[in-house]
């Protein structure tokens, strides 16, 4: 016993020393994370167009080609048209304008030239390029190889069988990187380009060319070191919150958990330490939706501690000693934080990559708070778990006893669960409609996406980020009617860029004048242009392509551990449930719709999907060992005995972002609103409808293979009948 106790108080001190060392080396490293322009700032950059008047078309693809060109510096870098020839390019958490300029001010034209002087290919030509090493006689040399699109193999064919014994040369930016001679000719649509002197500058060669020939060349107007659009209170406030909502849900897991609920307060402290280091070990550009992403991944640690400390509850219920019911709850807990992690795991990768942006950004800080979520409540809380165990923590009463309660017939009432929710989705596809025909628009797009006007004002004073958002933003809104006012503060000068909606002239012209009458501004020091949406139609593609590719995947993925694709299809539709009733609210209530939106909806079907994991996961136990029960007891079953689970995970989630927007500044209340009513309608899906659509479809299935047993069994003693009567 002294032994044990000896082991428990030396795995605690080392839990403890852990959670100090993490979180010293977290806090110290906080300071490194890098932050989006929306929490800290970065270079803008205004290009123009050579060309005087470019199409819009021209001008639409150089903007994405920059869009992916920029990624190269941050994923939440954004790129949008000023006016009818002017580009912006705003990258945050970067400071230094001239060495971004040296490269994105080129036009980035690749082409391969003969010795006649002839163009024969351009990039447009390049389907992909990456960089590659090798080892000639223990000399290294780093190269790029170049895959040509169809068109491209056709003609790069044909001009080296014409050329054989000649030389191409392959030239980048008006710099020649390879000559080399045609030994014969290149029929297989693939060469290289050598001359690189690291691998470090064949990747940035091989990720500009990727990019292809931007469509206009363009020439630097204006740069400038810009403050963040949110502001410093937005960062203060959301770590308050942040710090406030944990020790809120800390408190609620030890008085429902007692000494498990402890150990898991421990092992997520470990994990906010972690979560700290790797974002900054990772390079990762924290953002508004970045935040979105570690919100859900925390709310996963506590689902997955959740999920045990159940279980754990249960066996003891059952009349197992405390040890063997904590090794059994771990065990039996492990399919479900598996598949509900390894499902959302899955998104997270395809929206990385896929997605562009915003949706980047989410993707990379959801991947991390999930593995480490997963390891954290897997080993971690295990190892705590066990040492207050030995430490003395032996007794039932200190983990609580979870009994059979009355099963609640929750597939009694699936017309009720699918009248209602049918009712809300046809409300807001209606209130689409109305939006339509009032605005023109289906929902209220911010200036992300509809674009808008940008009003740089000079003002007599150096304001702080403090007295813009105090007393310039309320004088904006109050003129311009936009109560999603965006601001940037121009380092090292007195001027601040206002971005609103789409102004009027004669809004702009009482824009000036309130800037006049109340700051004293010179009406000569007030332009205004107007801006093109931050997320292009590309970008929204990408993200719609990402978003269905992630369905898709996630379904296999259910379908291929479930052995069933009722489960499958049922998730999926459940999915598809919440999104529309997280839509209604956007339409019925004009929630802005603007970058966060995305993150939102994916933050969304993140969480959904892990807790209906959970219960699928125990109808799939309880169909193996209770076979004799009626399949609607077993659904009914089931969804009891995670009821518990399904609440108590939502609510320490929802405490999190609750008190994000109770003590958030408007953009972050923006943020929050329609992530507490995922988290509801989430959990109301997935206990409510996801096991009534898979009873359903059961019962469907069932009852159609009945019936064409029942056929083919008449028809075969009609079969027998007529060949007897013969």
């Amino acid at each position: 016993m002294k032994s044990n106790k000896g082991k428990g108080l030396i795995g605690l001190i080392i839990a403890l020393a852990l959670v100090g060392l993490f979180g010293y080396f977290g806090y110290t490293t906080m300071n490194d994370i890098k932050l989006g322009l929306d929490l800290a700032g970065g270079v803008s950059i205004t290009y123009q167009a050579k060309e005087e008047n470019p199409s819009a078309e021209d001008m639409s693809d150089t903007i994405y080609k920059l869009q992916q060109r920029v990624q190269n510096y941050s994923t939440e870098a954004e790129v949008y048209q000023e006016g009818s020839n002017r580009i912006n390019v705003d990258i945050p958490g970067v400071s230094d304008a001239n060495a971004i300029l040296e490269e994105l001010g080129k036009p980035g034209s690749l082409i391969f030239v003969d010795e006649a002087g002839q163009t024969i290919l351009n990039g447009n030509q390049v389907a992909t390029a990456k960089p590659v090493i090798t080892d000639e006689n223990g000399i290294k040399k780093y190269m790029v190889d170049l895959t040509f699109t169809d068109d491209g193999k056709t003609v790069f064919a044909d001009a080296t069988t014409k050329n054989v014994g000649k030389r191409i040369a392959i030239i980048y930016d008006g710099k020649i990187y390879s000559n080399p001679v045609v030994n014969e000719p290149i029929t297989q649509g693939q060469c290289q380009i050598s001359g690189m002197t690291s691998y470090e500058e064949a990747e940035t060669l091989a990720s500009t060319i990727r990019i292809g020939s931007l469509s206009l060349e363009l020439e630097e107007l204006r740069s400038n070191v810009v403050g963040a659009k949110l502001g410093q209170e937005a960062i203060s406030t959301s770590l308050k919150a942040g710090a406030i909502g944990f020790g809120i849900v800390a408190v609620f897991m030890i008085i429902v958990y007692l000494v498990p609920g402890l150990a898991a307060v421990i092992a997520l402290s470990l994990y906010v330490g972690l979560i700290l280091i790797l974002l900054s070990a990772f390079s990762v550009t924290l953002t508004l939706p970045g935040v979105a992403g570690i919100i859900l991944s925390i709310g996963m640690a506590v689902d997955a501690n959740v999920i045990i400390f159940t279980r754990i509850k249960e066996e003891i219920g059952l009349g197992k000693t405390v040890q063997s019911a904590i090794k059994s709850g771990f065990n039996k807990a492990l399919s479900a934080i598996i598949d509900g992690n390894v499902t959302t795991l899955i998104a997270a990768g395809v929206l990385f990559w896929r997605g562009s942006g915003t949706v980047k950004g989410f993707a990379s800080t959801l991947a991390i708070g999930i593995v480490l979520s997963m390891i954290t409540a897997l080993f971690i809380t295990k190892f705590i778990l066990n040492a207050l165990f030995n430490l003395g923590f032996q007794d039932p009463k200190f983990y609580g006893t979870k009994t059979d309660k009355k099963t609640i017939d929750f597939l009694g009432k699936r017309k009720i669960w699918f009248a209602v929710s049918l009712l809300v989705i046809v409300i807001g596809l209606g209130g689409l409609v109305v939006n339509k025909t009032q605005t023109g628009d289906v929902l209220n797009y911010s200036m992300e996406f509809k674009g808008g006007t940008s009003t740089n004002v000079t003002f007599n004073e150096d304001m702080s980020l403090e007295d813009i958002s105090s007393k310039v933003v309320p004088v904006v809104e109050n003129v311009t009617g936009d109560a999603q006012v965006q601001t940037q503060k121009v380092a090292g000068t007195n001027e601040v860029i206002i971005k609103t909606k789409t102004l009027s002239v004669e809004e702009r012209q009482n824009l000036d004048q309130a800037m006049v009458d109340n700051f004293g501004v010179e009406a000569e020091k007030i332009t205004a242009e107007s801006i093109s949406g931050a997320i292009s139609k590309e970008m929204k593609q990408d993200a719609f392509i990402a978003v269905i590719i992630a369905t898709i995947c996630m379904l296999l993925y259910i379908w291929f551990r479930f052995k069933d694709i009722k489960f499958a299809g049922s998730a999926v539709l459940a999915l598809l449930h919440d999104v529309l009733v997280v839509l209604t609210f956007y339409s019925l209530l004009k929630w802005s719709v603007g970058s966060t939106f995305i993150a939102c909806m994916l933050t969304i079907v993140g969480y959904s999907i892990n807790a209906t994991i959970v219960i699928f996961d125990r109808i799939r136990e309880n169909l193996k060992v209770n076979s004799k029960m009626e399949l609607s007891e077993i659904v009914n079953l089931s969804i009891t005995q995670t009821f518990t689970r399904s609440i108590n995970t939502s609510l320490t989630t929802f405490i999190m972002v609750f008190v994000l927007f109770i003590l958030g500044v408007s953009s972050i209340r923006e943020f929050a609103l329609p992530l507490m009513v995922g988290i509801v309608c989430g959990t109301y899906s997935s206990v409510c409808i996801t096991g009534s659509l898979w009873y359903v479809m059961t019962i469907y299935k069932n009852k159609h293979m009945e019936e064409k047993k029942a056929a083919e069994k008449a028809a075969k003693a009609a079969a027998k009948s007529s060949k007897k009567s013969k």
